[in-house]
C-alpha cells in the first residue's frame, strides 16, 4: 500500500507518522511518500521519520520528493495537509479582520474565506494530478477550511473525504470521562466542519445508551471550561458544542480577547522554530512532547482509521468526516458538504441518519452553507463582487460597511496568491 502526504513538510508530519507506525497492523503502509517544495524542512521532517519507523519496528519505505507528480503516482491515498502562504499568511488572517471588530481566524470569518480564497485553485490542481497518478485513490483533506475545501473537491468529482480533529478529541474526552474506550462512544455529531454539535453521547454504537445528561450533570464544568464557554449555556442547550462556537456565542468577548494577547500564528510560528530545531537531531527518535501543543491532537488516529476503512474496509465502521449532505439533512441541497457520522468503507462514506435538528442548530448550518457556497465560488471564478457577496453573507460580519471595508483588506492581503486580482 502507498501513501503520499502532500505537505509532508509540515511540523504536523510526526504525528502523523507517529500514528501510521503504531497502527500498522490497521493500515499497512509499505511506501509512505512526503511530498513538500521546501527542501530544508522536509529534510528534518523525513528524517526524524525514518527515525520513529525504525524505533518502533516498521518496514516501510519513507520517501521524500519536492516532486508532486512522482509523489502521487500510483498511491492509493493522498492526505492533504498544506497551508498556502505559511505562517506568515495566517498571521495575516488572524490581523486584518480585527481592526474591523470581527473575529481573527484561520478558518471562520473573513479570515476564513482568505484562506479558501488561496487554498482551493491549488487543491484542486493537486487533486487533478493526483488523479491521472491514479484515477481510484482517495483523497483526504485535513486543509483548512476543510468543508469548502471538501466541496471543491466533491463537485469536482474527485473521490475526496474530508477529515477533522474535533470530533475525535471530544470522544476521547468523554470517554476519559466516562471510564470507558473511545471506541464504545458513539457521538451523535451534527453541522458543518467548525460548526457542529455533539447531540447525543451514545455508549456502544448508534442504537446505545444516550449518557449526554449524565456527561453534563456530573462534568459540566470540565467541559465548559474546555469550550471556555459558560457551563450555564450548556446546561441549557443540553448539547456540546464545538469550541469554535465560541466565535458566534461569544464574538464580541472573542475579539476583545484576541486584541490584547499574541496571534495564533505567532504562537506557531515560534513552536514551529524550536520543533524543527528537534527534529535536527539524529538522537530524536519518537514525536516530542512539544508537538501536543501544536493542535491536530488525534489527528494521526482518525487519519489512519479513515485511511483503513476507505482502502480495505478496516478501522473504525462509523466515524465523523466531511461529506456530501445526499438528503442527510432535509434542509440542506444534496450537494452541501456536511459533518456527520457515517458508515465508512471502500465504496466511501454513507451518512447515518441523524434526527431532526433543532432550529436553534439548524439554521446557522443553513446560514453557513450558503456563505461555502459563495466562498467557493469566489474562490473559483473570482472578482471583488463575489469576495463581497461571500463576507456579506458571513454570519460573523452581515453588515455591508464592514463586507466592503474587509472586501478591500482581504485582496490587499492576499494579492500574490490570488491569479484574478
Amino acid at each position: 500500500m502507498k501513501l503520499t502526504v502532500v505537505g509532508g513538510g509540515s511540523t504536523y508530519t510526526p504525528e502523523l507518522i507517529d500514528g501510521f507506525a503504531r497502527l500498522r497492523d490497521t493500515l499497512p503502509v509499505a511506501e509512505l511518500v512526503l511530498v513538500d517544495p521546501d527542501a530544508e524542512r522536509l529534510e528534518l521532517v523525513g528524517g526524524l521519520a525514518r527515525r520513529i519507523f525504525a524505533r518502533q519496528g516498521h518496514g516501510g519505505k519513507i520517501v521524500t520528493t519536492a516532486d508532486l507528480d512522482a509523489g502521487v503516482e500510483g498511491a492509493d491515498a493522498v492526505l492533504l495537509q498544506l497551508r498556502v502562504g505559511g505562517q506568515a499568511a495566517r498571521q495575516q488572517d488572524e490581523t486584518w479582520p480585527l481592526e474591523c471588530g470581527c473575529v481573527g481566524q484561520e478558518t471562520t470569518g473573513a479570515g476564513g474565506l482568505a484562506k479558501a480564497l488561496r487554498t482551493v485553485p491549488v487543491v484542486l490542481d493537486i487533486a487533478e494530478r493526483v488523479r491521472r497518478g491514479n484515477s481510484r485513490a482517495w483523497i483526504i483533506d485535513f486543509t483548512n477550511p476543510v468543508g469548502v475545501v471538501t466541496r471543491a473537491l466533491l463537485h469536482a468529482g474527485h473521490r475526496a473525504v474530508g477529515l477533522c480533529n474535533v470530533a475525535i478529541g471530544l470522544q476521547r474526552k468523554f470517554a476519559d470521562r466516562l471510564g470507558v474506550t473511545p471506541r464504545d462512544v458513539h457521538l451523535a455529531h451534527v453541522g458543518l466542519n467548525h460548526l457542529t454539535w455533539e447531540t447525543a453521547v451514545r455508549l456502544g454504537g448508534p442504537e446505545g445508551e444516550n449518557v449526554l445528561p449524565k456527561l453534563l450533570a456530573e462534568h459540566g464544568d470540565a467541559i465548559a471550561d474546555d469550550l471556555r464557554l459558560p457551563r450555564a449555556l450548556l446546561d441549557r442547550l443540553g448539547v456540546v458544542p464545538s469550541y469554535y462556537l465560541r466565535y458566534f456565542y461569544a464574538h464580541d468577548e472573542v475579539v476583545r480577547e484576541l486584541r490584547t494577547k499574541p496571534s495564533r500564528a505567532e504562537e506557531v510560528a515560534r513552536m514551529e522554530r524550536e520543533l524543527l530545531t528537534m527534529y535536527g537531531d539524529p538522537a530524536l527518535d519518537e514525536k516530542p512532547a512539544l508537538l501536543a501543543k501544536r493542535g491536530g491532537a488525534y489527528y494521526s488516529e482518525a487519519a489512519v482509521d479513515l485511511a483503513a476503512a476507505l482502502l480495505s474496509g478496516g478501522g473504525s465502521p462509523y466515524q465523523v468526516v466531511n461529506t456530501l449532505n445526499r438528503g442527510t439533512l432535509p434542509f440542506l441541497a444534496d450537494d452541501a458538504v456536511i459533518e456527520v457520522q457515517a458508515a465508512v468503507g471502500p465504496a466511501g462514506p454513507a451518512p447515518l441518519p441523524v434526527p431532526e435538528v433543532d432550529p436553534l442548530y439548524a439554521g446557522l448550518i443553513v446560514n453557513v452553507t450558503a456563505y461555502e457556497e459563495l466562498a467557493l465560488q469566489a474562490a473559483l471564478r473570482g472578482g471583488r463582487d463575489r469576495v463581497f457577496r461571500a463576507l456579506l453573507a458571513h454570519p460573523l460580519i452581515g453588515q455591508y460597511d464592514y463586507a466592503e471595508t474587509l472586501t478591500d483588506r482581504l485582496i490587499a492581503h492576499n494579492r500574490e496568491h490570488l491569479a484574478w486580482a
